[in-house]
């Protein structure tokens, strides 16, 4: 996937259960269970957002009342100030917004093993905008894969500049350095990294992305993060990452041998231009490379997905050796992963670390394409990002 096409840890030792991912009863908010049809999902949608409010709505206070813990007119833990939260729901500075703020303060566990988590609510005229403050979940994908289907979309940019993090007109997300402090121990290098991330409501993928929104997002989650690190006594600073960023991602014209924008890729054998829905991939060098076609409520029904950062790469370490009984190779030292009916994924060991190449379907109906374009999706991949050459073998189709 150049930029040329789009322009025009193993945790073993906190489970002795070694049980596929997959065989794993999915608990109750799963998306597969959440979003079995749409008036199911409007009905839980409610729900979760009746009990979200009643659990967090009893510290709100209007900022106008000018009382209890937002008598400073700060919020999200002291990190806005009252033009900020009125800018996110307004678009601009100075805007009278009636917002509101609820917030559970970002604390860590006592042994600090399970990073820091905290989660701030910021409301106005029916507007939402929700901030986590979390350690990432390496047992697969961030959180269930949840987290990595809407923060790691093909509709988020890159924030540039060596950051980890992205963001779109709708969702931001960036790491805390590791240095001050993004994960809990000196020595936790196989632990999923510390984020904040904002989320505003659903995103409609039909729409370009509008980079005024887009700018706000991330400037928002950059001030986050700089005031969580001068809140763990940290001198240091995140720049303000507009300017660097790429331009926001647009649909692409897919050709027959470059599904996805990769050259040597070949569409599957009746997968027609329209087959699978708009085609939409991420713009410009950063942490991942998605390629999301037809999402339905965050969701894709197919995604090819090269995660390029070592720091995110290790989201899927567990998964890759656990994930299915079915498991692939390149090479005795070049990685491992696996293949089943509703997704392939292979994790390598480049020369900058692991990194993750990953196709997965939103139907367990799908193996024969999965089977055909892994092969060739890792081995062009591999190549682009400099730790190729990678000649997946996969196990007979019996």
């Amino acid at each position: 996937m150049s930029d040329s096409e789009n322009d025009n840890s193993d945790e073993s030792g906190t489970s002795d259960e070694r049980v596929p991912l997959h065989e794993r009863r999915r608990p109750w908010w799963h998306w597969q269970r959440l979003t079995g049809s749409r008036p199911r999902l409007a009905v839980t949608t409610g729900v979760i957002g009746v009990l979200a409010g009643a659990l967090l709505g009893g510290a709100g206070v209007a900022w106008q009342a000018e009382a209890g813990p937002f008598a400073d007119d700060r919020a999200c833990w002291g990190a806005f100030s009252r033009d900020d939260a009125a800018a996110l729901f307004e678009g601009k500075v100075g805007g009278k917004a009636d917002v509101k703020s609820s917030e559970v303060p970002i604390t860590g566990d006592r042994t600090g093993a399970e990073g820091s988590s905290g989660q701030c609510l910021l409301t106005s005229d029916g507007s939402r905008i929700t901030v986590q403050a979390h350690q990432l979940d390496t047992r697969f994908g961030g959180a269930g894969d949840q987290w990595a289907d809407e923060f790691l979309s093909a509709r988020l940019t890159p924030l540039g500049g060596g950051l980890l993090g992205m963001a779109s007109d709708t969702r931001a997300w960036l790491a805390v350095p590791d240095g001050c402090i993004g994960r809990p121990r000196d020595a936790d290098v196989t632990g999923g990294p510390t984020v904040i991330d904002l989320a505003t409501g659903w995103t409609i993928y039909d729409d370009e992305v509008n980079t005024e929104a887009r700018d706000r997002l991330a400037r928002a989650v950059v001030r986050l993060v700089n005031h969580y690190m001068t809140e763990k006594g940290c001198t240091g600073t995140i720049a303000d990452p507009i300017g660097r960023m790429p331009e926001p991602p647009r649909f692409l014209d897919e050709k027959k041998d470059a599904m996805c924008g990769v050259k040597g890729l070949p569409l599957p054998r009746g997968y027609g231009r329209d087959s699978l829905g708009r085609t939409l991939v991420t713009r410009g060098a950063g942490p991942v490379r998605t390629c999301d076609r037809r999402v339905l409520f965050h969701h894709p029904e197919l995604r090819l997905m090269t995660v390029e950062d070592p720091r995110l790469a290790m989201l899927y370490a567990r998964l890759s050796r656990d994930g299915a009984k079915e498991p692939i190779k390149a090479g005795e030292y070049d990685g491992y992963g696996f293949i089943r009916d509703d997704m392939g994924m292979f994790q390598a060991e480049c020369q900058t670390g692991p990194v993750t190449f990953l196709i997965r379907a939103d139907s367990g109906r799908s193996r024969a394409e999965i089977r055909t374009l892994l092969p060739r999706f890792v081995a062009a991949e591999a190549d682009r990002i400099g730790c190729g050459p990678l000649h997946v073998t996969l196990p007979s189709d019996g």
